[in-house]
């Protein structure tokens, strides 16, 4: 039996394609893929994504388990402030990446991928047992609604719905407030699109009502409901990883692009010695973008080979036909010695070699 979020009778309601996401019965798109990738490019796209983990962590002892879990430094989050992070086992492997935000002194909120989440909390409690820690650890993803507003109008929007005010919340940055007089939230101005927008956490119920009044006080500014299609493709755009794709439990996370949440100068943290093993021997794979010099889509799987289509050198992790771009576009990891920008390459579609090269990413950028 699929799992279904509190607002799966308003996805059926706007006639969104259902689909077995992770065990749960998702939205892959409503008016299609291409229009709700552009939509919520040039105005504001509104998206489920209810089915994400949450963990609280709180108690005297939170900020220093949390510490001692994941790989950025936890001690260096304000008040009102979200953190991205990847949470490592003790190969030095990405068990998931995940959110953290600091709610108070000694209460966090950490949100976690949807298809991970009992693994993660079984890991996250086997970290737990490791020590002797004064804190509170909860699985709380069954209490919350999460619905994403992205775009260039999501501020105005959302604003309708509440009195916090808005403008002052920073990138990766929330406050907590009121939505529709009564209704608890956290105003989150975070996402997975690479456009301005907010994350809006809800209790569960509430979640129908609040989808609701967001897609009403939207119309104005042509808001359309998305689905998970247009959320990789946009994504994947602006070189966010993906887990099960760029990231897994064998993924070292400098080759993946994130040493910038990896504080190897910090108290230790579990992976920490892996990841440092790894770096002082020197990394041999490295995540780039890449784009096809010929008709063609990558898809995940797909071999890359060097300039002269004989040597095997890495494989696709993530590639579409960009809405933005009109091109082709991908992520993958290659060895060391061919991830320079401007380095031509092959990749073997259906058993035919075409030529790409590696490029910069991200492959987009807003203009506002």
């Amino acid at each position: 039996m699929l799992k279904r979020t509190a607002l799966y009778e308003e996805h059926v309601r706007l006639k969104g394609r259902m689909i077995d996401f992770g065990g749960w019965e998702l939205p892959v798109q409503y008016s299609g893929l291409m229009d709700e990738h552009l939509t919520c490019r040039s105005a504001c796209g509104l998206f489920d994504v209810s089915h994400m983990g949450e963990v609280h962590v709180e108690g005297s002892d939170a900020e220093r388990f949390l510490n001692a879990l994941v790989s950025n430094d936890v001690s260096k989050i304000s008040i009102g402030q979200a953190q991205y992070s990847v949470m490592c086992n003790d190969e030095g492997g990405i068990v998931d990446d995940l959110i953290i935000y600091k709610r108070a002194p000694e209460r966090f909120l950490v949100v976690i991928n949807a298809s991970n989440t009992e693994k993660d909390v079984a890991w996250m409690e086997g970290v737990l047992k490791r020590n002797t820690w004064n804190l509170k650890f909860e699985n709380a993803s069954a209490q919350y609604s999460q619905i994403a507003i992205q775009g260039r109008y999501a501020e105005k929007i959302l604003q309708t719905l509440t009195s916090t005010p808005l403008h002052d919340i920073k990138n990766y940055w929330f406050k907590e407030g009121m939505v529709l007089n009564n209704v608890p939230a956290i105003l989150a101005r975070t996402g997975y699109t690479g456009e301005d927008g907010f994350e809006v956490y809800v209790p569960w119920n509430e979640g129908p009502a609040v989808w609701r009044a967001l897609f009403e006080a939207g119309q104005t500014y042509g808001i359309k409901p998305c689905g998970l299609g247009a959320r990789d493709t946009l994504r994947l755009e602006v070189r966010y990883p993906l887990y099960g794709n760029e990231l897994g439990d064998t993924t070292n996370p400098l080759e993946a692009g994130l040493g910038w949440v990896v504080k190897l100068d910090k108290e230790d943290f579990v992976g920490k010695k892996a990841i440092a093993d790894k770096k002082a021997q020197g990394l041999k794979n490295k995540l780039v973008g890449l784009t096809l010099n010929a008709a063609g889509v990558p898809r995940p799987g797909y071999k890359i080979f060097d300039s002269s289509g004989l040597k095997e050198i890495g494989i696709v992790t993530s590639g579409t036909q960009s809405p933005s771009l009109k091109k082709a576009v991908a992520l993958g990891y290659v060895t060391l010695p061919h991830s320079e920008i401007g380095t031509q390459i092959q990749l073997e579609i259906r058993g035919n070699k075409i030529p790409a090269e590696v490029i910069a990413t991200p492959f987009y950028k807003r203009n506002y």
